[in-house]
């Protein structure tokens, strides 16, 4: 009997310890799947805060974004593309590729015909939805050539939505057409060029009251001229729209979806307000630095607080990756020039001995004595010595068969040689008449074009590749220096082919201050209080967020960034990065154009390029 009990016993224990090992055995699997389902449903926001330096970013005046480079990843070694302008760098936040595959050289390009909502001009100004669409029609419904983040992810089945500036915001998803699901909220939402917005997101306005109609920027849109300074405003009433909206209707639709989603929310501050400030009229010093950038600054901050407290009150915190970036930074304006025929004249908007907009091709068309023409005016003729000046100009005898055209950016510009007969001599002549500027601080050449000396390729910054659009023959930096103020890049100033003023802001050159662009990244798939020293740019963030969404870009060039994989989650902390510097040949005044840049395995970040002594940074 007692063994029987004993018996008994045993079996019983042994039962209940089989039992809890299956149990403990169980659990971890379980928890596993979890994890791996909760993975599959985590969530994006790409937040652009537009021109924002790195250097300015603190816990005073951006408390928010200081503590996500904090909390989450900060990138002290992050990157715009060259040329640093906004649609160029829209183009890579939204496709992960180099300029030479998506063809967006600059906010204005040559395109291969003239674009009836441009003026019938052939080198439009992108930052426009309706310019945009027309410029798509010409290159096979997508311009950029390459699938974007956007149409990948609404393609798979996530909610998806861009929300802010006009023009950066409609390139996240170019192919989109009328009644697809991805949601646009920009400058134009409410006209009869904005994106139609479904019944959905209506319904959801009129609960809170909000408007079907962006507002306008009002006195922030506001440059002044050369005697009236610029705005005192920032972008306030236009932005709390687009975060009112943010977070009171895309997000909460989005959480009722209960999907996952990719937004991309792209602030104008503080680049509109950088640009149109009056805290520095036709002075270097505050020039970008004064109090409405300042106020620019904490606007954006302000909005991205409403976006992070709208995620943890719709309990999306937890699974929603946020990525901060710029797409690119800033200098401050100077129209100064020693050397230029364009500043010796005479404009009736231009102050007296300061370079007019449209300086490069002046000078070009004295150099070369070609006539110029206005191809944003029906070809007006275009007469400097009676004070006529615009922004991109025609050379040549016949403004329908031009020699040259130059397409007037910022820091840098870009110059098209369309007659294949003269290409190869008028390019020399030009890099001649460059070389004698002061201006002037590096100068790259289309490979097809030969090695001119004192020159550096186009392929060697990455804009020789797959795109469809007319490939630039050339591209101009123009020269940038420091203004004292004990950090460089953020006191950056640079000669700009602009129509506004020296002191206000301008970008696009290949200085540091110009690349140098804030990044940081939080959420459940980027490591903690992690300082990343690794060379990363904007073509790396979709690749990254598509990384961490199991998400497969589909691309058809070659010149891609990479995966940050060194801040994700689990994996290693370091990768193997290397700097290197390329040098022209001199020309025959000693003048070379020098390129230094880092990679990581086969993707380069470029650091900065020009004439040695002309490049902030170099």
């Amino acid at each position: 009997m007692k063994i029987g009990k004993y018996l008994q016993r045993f079996i019983y224990l042994a039962l209940c310890v089989v039992t809890i090992t299956i149990a403990c055995t169980r659990q971890p699997q379980q928890s596993n799947q979890q994890v791996a389902q909760k993975a599959k449903q985590h969530n994006a926001i790409i937040f652009v805060a537009d021109g924002l330096r790195p250097d300015w970013v603190n816990s005073t005046d951006t408390p928010n974004l200081n503590e996500i480079r904090s909390d989450g990843v900060t990138f002290l070694n992050s990157h715009s593309l060259f040329p640093t302008f906004t649609t160029s760098n829209a183009s890579a936040i939204a496709t992960g590729h180099f300029l030479g595959d998506t063809g967006d050289f600059s906010n204005t390009i040559k395109v291969n015909t003239p674009v009836k909502s441009a003026k019938n001009s052939f080198v439009p100004y992108l930052e426009n939805n309706v310019v945009l669409k027309e410029v798509n029609k010409q290159f096979g419904a997508n311009f950029l050539n390459e699938q974007s983040l956007l149409f990948t992810a609404r393609k798979a089945g996530f909610s998806t939505a861009a929300v802010g500036k006009i023009g950066p915001v409609l390139i996240q998803d170019i192919t989109l057409q009328q009644g697809e699901p991805t949601i646009i909220f920009d400058d134009d939402t409410g006209t009869k060029e904005g994106v139609a917005l479904n019944q959905d997101v209506i319904s959801l306005l009129d609960k809170n009251s909000l408007p079907k109609e962006t507002p306008e920027r009002g006195e922030n849109g506001k440059s002044g001229d050369y005697k009236t300074p610029g705005t005192t405003s920032a972008n306030v009433t236009q932005q709390q729209y687009f975060a009112d909206v943010t977070t009171k209707v895309i997000l909460p639709l989005f959480q009722q979806r209960q999907k996952p989603f990719v937004m991309v929310y792209w602030s104008r501050d503080p680049d509109g307000t950088q640009h149109n400030h009056g805290d520095s009229l036709n002075k270097l010093v505050p020039g970008i630095n004064g109090p409405t950038s300042q106020a620019a600054r904490q606007n954006v901050d302000k909005n991205l607080a409403q976006i992070r407290g709208a995620l943890k009150e719709l309990g999306l915190e937890e699974t929603t990756n946020i990525f901060i970036t710029a797409d690119h930074g800033f200098s401050t304006i100077s129209r100064e020039s020693k050397t230029s025929y364009a500043a010796t004249l005479n404009y009736p908007d231009v102050p007296k001995g300061f370079l007019p907009s449209g300086f490069v091709a002046i000078d070009l068309a004295k150099d070369l004595g070609l006539p110029l023409f206005d191809p944003d005016k029906k070809n007006a003729s275009v007469d400097p010595t009676k004070g006529q000046n615009t922004r991109n100009h025609i050379l040549g005898k016949d403004p329908n068969k031009p020699d040259v055209i130059v397409a007037a950016n910022g820091g840098s510009d870009l110059v098209y040689l369309p007659n294949k007969a003269l290409q190869k001599d008028l390019a020399q002549k030009i890099v001649t008449s460059l070389f004698k500027q002061d201006y002037v601080s590096g100068v790259f050449v289309n490979n097809d074009l030969g090695k001119i000396p004192g020159t550096l390729s186009l392929e060697n910054i990455g804009l020789r590749g797959n795109a469809r659009t007319p490939k630039p023959s050339m591209l101009i930096n123009f020269r940038s220096f420091d203004t004292g103020c004990g950090t460089p890049t953020a006191c950056g100033a640079e000669v700009s082919d602009t129509k506004l003023q020296q002191g206000q802001g301008m970008h696009g050159s290949f200085s540091r201050a110009d690349t140098y662009n804030m990044m940081g990244a939080i959420g459940p798939d980027f490591k903690k209080g992690f300082k990343d020293f690794a060379p990363v740019s904007n073509a790396d963030v979709p690749r990254t967020i598509a990384k961490v969404l199991n998400l497969q870009l589909k691309p058809l060039g070659r010149l891609t960034g990479r995966v940050m994989n060194e801040a994700l989650v689990g994996q290693p902390d370091t990768v193997g990065a290397k700097s290197f510097t390329m040098e022209s040949k001199p020309a025959e005044n000693g003048l070379k154009t020098v390129l230094k840049y880092q990679t990581v395995g086969k993707t380069r970040y470029f650091d900065v390029a020009g004439f040695p002594g002309r490049t902030l940074g170099l």
